[in-house]
């Protein structure tokens, strides 16, 4: 599957949010367990784009965006890990596809594009943080060559559920497995 992408735009940002909204009721995705509104991402938003972590949107071809309704079909953003100098050259990578795009290769390819663009954006290691009851992404991001790098055992409380947080990461140069 071919994938376009560009940076996002102010415009994109209620469908960035509606996007990362839908995922909430699943508790798979996020730990957020209310959805957030555009104003409230704001400050996230600012700090990404051109010179910054990127933030990238997919758009639906014509014939998906008339079907869905939607302009967008994904975003992938990049952001600063832990927020120390020392970390600047690690991201942590964030997909979220729409429903309307789900299951059809989009998260492989995306994090394929993350891959590939890190040694231009300084990136030499890219971090993901997903729920251990996350069996798709947990896939997704194992099939893209990243390997089991910790667990922070029920870390999270979803609807009165403990929950496991994996963190896997990947060295930008290293081989897909």
């Amino acid at each position: 599957m071919h994938v376009s992408y560009r940076d996002a735009t102010l415009d994109d940002l209620p469908e960035i949010v509606a996007i990362y909204n839908s995922t909430i009721p699943s508790r798979e995705v996020t730990a957020d367990l209310t959805p957030v509104t555009v104003e409230s991402r704001l400050p996230w938003f600012h700090e990404h784009g051109p010179g910054t972590w990127p933030l990238w949107v997919v758009e639906n071809d014509e014939e998906a965006a008339a079907a869905s309704g939607k302009r967008l079909a994904a975003w992938l953003s990049l952001s600063g890990f832990y927020g120390r100098p020392a970390y600047s050259r690690t991201a942590e990578i964030s997909i979220y596809v729409d429903e309307s795009a789900r299951g059809r290769g989009l998260g492989t390819r995306l994090v394929e594009l993350a891959l590939d663009a890190g040694p231009a954006l300084g990136i030499d290691t890219l971090v993901g943080f997903i729920f251990g009851h996350n069996a798709a992404s947990l896939a997704l991001f194992r099939r893209c060559g990243f390997h089991d790098w910790g667990l922070l055992p029920r870390v999270a409380v979803l609807d009165g559920v403990e929950r496991d947080l994996a963190i896997l990461g990947r060295r930008v140069s290293e081989a897909s497995a």
